[in-house]
């Protein structure tokens, strides 16, 4: 249990700052969106390193099993999805916004490389807070920090099509729910994406979330940088891309015109009187 409590502790610690940090920048630099991406994108990253630490080491030093990890990973997305509401941390989100003309390029482009840097300062965080070896559990991860277990376990093109399954899915939920309330939203959101990260675990860890990858297992040996960018950015774009489409009918930054799906008017028009209804 005392694992189990660091951890907590660990937990607090970073959506505390976070949700500070979140305050802070709304009510000083509101219009300064970037900084509140690097927020989330560091939250998002910082919690799901400690929950990865779990599922890889807790069985074996503190005697915590896989449910522990899950149910961590839910209620730490959960907890993400309330204080960061608006904010996505998810650079496939960011750019499906530019696809949509919902926000500008210059926007979009700070919001990404906020979001990469925001997972950095993650992974130096949590780098950090494993070296002070509070538990056997952090000891262990410290020592593997240098040969870490990459998350990539099927051949490149495997996994492609597994990050981007899963990010097709939850980006046609995310289309679908975009207007419904956050009472609903969030839990759903929750539900999925660890749906997703169990789905995919064996396969590519299922992030769906260019940066929390960046964070999670660019850094572990392995494979190459080049193969880790092809999985887990060409993935989640092209499943955002598909699902963009098939939930509007075309893509609103390149294509004006709807080519899957036809408006039909709701009213019917008048016809005008024929010249035969005149002389009658």
């Amino acid at each position: 249990m005392s694992g189990l409590n660091a951890s907590l502790g660990y937990f607090l610690a970073i959506v505390g700052v976070s949700a500070v940090g979140r305050v802070l920048v709304t009510r000083w630099r509101p219009r300064w969106t970037f900084l509140t991406e690097f927020i989330a994108a560091f939250a998002l990253s910082a919690c799901r390193l400690e929950v990865d630490t779990i599922a890889e080491v807790g069985q074996w030093a503190g005697a915590l099993g896989p449910d522990v990890a899950i149910t961590m990973l839910f209620i730490s997305i959960t907890v993400h999805g309330v204080i960061m509401q608006g904010v996505s941390g998810n650079p496939s989100v960011t750019l499906m916004g530019l696809l949509q003309k919902d926000t500008g390029v210059v926007v979009s482009v700070l919001s990404v490389a906020a979001q990469l840097l925001g997972a950095y300062a993650a992974l130096l965080v949590a780098g950090e807070y494993w070296q002070m070896e509070l538990t056997d559990m952090h000891m262990i991860k410290n020592l593997m920090m240098s040969e870490c277990s990459t998350s990539l376990q099927v051949s490149p093109l495997q996994g492609v099509f597994t990050e981007a399954l899963g990010a097709l899915s939850f980006h046609l939920i995310y289309l679908v729910m975009k207007s419904r309330s956050q009472l609903l939203r969030i839990p759903v959101f929750s539900v999925l994406l660890t749906l997703i990260a169990y789905a995919g675990n064996n396969y590519t860890s299922g992030y769906v979330n260019p940066s929390l990858a960046y964070a999670m297992t660019f850094t572990c040996p392995g494979h190459s940088f080049l193969t880790y960018s092809l999985v887990y950015w060409l993935g989640p774009l092209i499943g955002m891309t598909l699902a963009l489409f098939l939930y509007l009918g075309n893509i609103p930054l390149l294509f004006s015109r709807n080519l899957l799906y036809s408006k039909k008017t709701r009213f019917r028009v008048p016809k005008g009187k024929t010249s035969e209804d005149k002389t009658s």
